[in-house]
């Protein structure tokens, strides 16, 4: 029973993905949700309330997904400038896993911008991002292996270059190549970060 509800929970997040980014979160029913994922109203209100709450849930979803997979780098590495390129090489698992649907990315945006609920949600990663790797600067600081910047601004940095590439791969998904950009990216940034031996 629980099995069969999960999976019903999958199907209906799945189905609000193609439906969302093909329609937007405006233009998306919540009938179309339900046509696409075969499942009834009753089904779909049962484990999401709201057309908002299966949005979130997609957000949380994907949240998860991404920091499932900076814990698990940064279980293998101690090495925080070799972790961060680590992480700039994750990114293209990101793009490969979002399957061409990055546009819900910017649904969220959209809907934050007007929706206090969904800037919340929104908002609450970011900054939970920006403090992990300003946690992250700070132990390379402690370690001898950054030089003594701001924690605060380099993670500032290192959030704005993972957006700006995330915005940039959805809008020119074939004028560059993206397996290479983010970790020459990081590398660039890393050259002014990384303390040399005099």
């Amino acid at each position: 029973m629980q099995q069969r509800s999960q999976e019903t929970r999958e199907r209906i997040l799945e189905a609000a993905l193609r439906v969302f980014a093909d329609r937007g979160y405006d233009g998306a029913s919540v009938t179309q949700i339900c046509e696409n994922a075969g499942v009834s109203k009753g089904a779909l209100y049962h484990h999401y309330p709201t057309k908002q709450a299966v949005f979130l849930a997609l957000l949380e979803h994907w949240m998860a997904s991404v920091d499932d997979g900076l814990e698990a780098l940064r279980e293998t590495q101690t090495d925080v400038a070799e972790l961060l390129l680590q992480m700039a090489d994750f990114s293209q698992q990101i793009f490969d896993a979002a399957d061409g649907r990055l546009p819900m990315f910017l649904e969220f945006w959209s809907q934050a911008s007007h929706d206090p609920t969904i800037w919340k949600a929104t908002v609450a990663p970011y900054r939970r991002y920006r403090e992990y790797f300003a946690s992250l600067v700070r132990e390379g600081i402690a370690s001898g292996s950054l030089r003594d910047v701001d924690p605060e601004v380099a993670a500032h940095l290192i959030v704005s270059v993972a957006l700006g590439l995330l915005l940039q791969g959805m809008l020119d998904t074939a004028g560059t190549d993206w397996k290479k950009i983010p970790r020459n990216t990081i590398q660039l940034m890393l050259e002014g970060m990384i303390r040399r031996n005099a």
